[in-house]
């Protein structure tokens, strides 16, 4: 019989020995593990280990990459240059690059992602603005979440250039449905209590799905029907690229890492001064990225720090798979991904009311952070604040974080 407490688990009566099998030492490949003296000794084998088992696809850059420019304009005082690029996989890469407009010397770059948000119609646009109009789900979305400011052009306007990319499977880089067989389209989107086994006549003479397809002037009511396929195709992404021996988050590094190498072989880049930063998914992503490559000189993680324990037992329910590295929890918690990065600034900052996270893990993940910088002797290299209020991003954080990249990137 299971106690009344297993009912709040992701796992049910599973939660409380998932719950009993965390010891209090840190895990093996954790800095804060007595096993771990040297710091760099620690960061090598911990990031030979995270490469291992993220399962990245390879990407040649040939740098530098071949990279299209299709327009270029100005905006607000910035320039704007629209990108586009070819991946070994999937459609090509829009991007957009941002600049203080008329400055010649080379800048503190920085990378930013956007965010997952449950909203895959749209990428990169969610954290910029690049003309006059703004699609009204677009205003929407930058109100609740980033305090009605496009944050890239923000970031831009004191004195960087900002390249915000698609990451896989959003925007440029989204799956049609039409792409997928009708069948699984229709089985995927249908109500749960009417899926039975498949039959041969099930898929005999099927034709594509356009239902989910979004026009070329999409309206609202499009674009959330398109996120809903999309929410629900999430979980067979994940199984086919298990199946072929990747890893979701690996190809988003893989993506990243592209991006990097790109922003950092720009001559009006000063290479010596690049960091990233991004709310929610793009924390996420903020934290693989950061903590593998000492390229990232200053890091920002909004909203996305937690425990693997936390997303076991109570939170996994509302994030994407885009998060899960399979082993990995056995060997290193989640808040020593970033910490690989010490004694390399990172500043994370959450809120209080954030129902994506627990907050007593939040915190305890942060007290993590804060001890393997202390071990690293880079004590003032690693803040982390809690704010007020739901998931975001918004101004007085912006403040803060923006701060922080002046400080060690100006």
């Amino acid at each position: 019989m299971s106690s009344g407490c297993d009912e709040g688990y992701m796992v049910g009566p599973l939660g409380s020995w998932i719950k009993g099998q965390k010891t209090e030492a840190p895990p093996s490949l954790s800095f804060l593990h007595e096993d771990w003296k040297d710091l760099e000794s620690w960061k090598k084998e911990a990031r030979n280990q995270f490469r291992s088992l993220i399962c990245s696809p390879a990407i040649d850059t040939g740098l530098p990459p071949e990279i299209t420019v299709d327009q270029v304009s100005n905006c607000e005082g910035l320039r704007i240059e629209k990108l586009r690029w070819q991946l070994p996989f999937g459609p090509e890469t829009e991007a957009f690059f941002l600049k203080p407009e008329g400055v010649n010397k080379p800048l503190p770059g920085i990378l930013g992602f956007h965010d997952h948000g449950g909203m895959k119609y749209f990428g990169k646009q969610k954290i910029t603005r690049t003309g006059k109009d703004l699609h009204p789900l677009l205003s929407s979305h930058q109100q609740t979440y980033y305090g009605g400011t496009a944050w890239a052009n923000e970031l831009a306007r004191r004195g960087y250039a900002v390249l915000v990319h698609d990451i896989f499977p959003f925007e440029s880089r989204r799956i049609l449905p039409s792409q997928l067989p009708a069948h699984v389209v229709d089985r995927m989107m249908a109500n749960p209590e009417t899926v039975r086994e498949l039959t041969p006549e099930d898929i005999d003479g099927e034709t594509l799905s356009q239902f989910y397809e979004v026009a070329p002037a999409g309206t609202a009511e499009e674009i959330h029907r398109y996120d809903a396929f999309a929410a629900r195709h999430e979980e067979i992404i994940a199984k086919s690229l298990f199946s072929a021996g990747i890893s979701w988050p690996g190809v988003c590094l893989a993506e990243d890492l592209f991006a990097l190498d790109y922003l950092c072989s720009r001559e009006d880049i000063d290479s010596s001064r690049v960091g990233c930063c991004g709310l929610s998914g793009g924390g996420l992503r903020t934290c693989y990225l950061a903590g593998l490559d000492d390229r990232i000189r200053c890091s920002v993680t909004a909203g996305f720090m937690t425990s693997w324990q936390d997303f076991s037992l109570h939170k996994c329910f509302t994030h994407t798979w885009m998060i899960y590295i399979p082993m990995l929890p056995n060997v290193m918690d989640f808040p020593d991904i970033l910490g690989m990065r010490a004694p390399l600034p990172s500043f994370v900052c959450a809120t209080r009311e954030d129902p994506l996270f627990t907050l007593e893990e939040v915190e305890e993940s942060a007290a993590i952070l804060a001890s393997v910088y202390k071990k690293a002797g880079a004590e003032k290299a690693f803040q982390f604040k809690l704010y007020d209020g739901p998931h975001k991003f918004d101004q007085p954080m912006q403040k803060e974080a923006f701060a922080w990249l002046d400080r060690w990137l100006s």
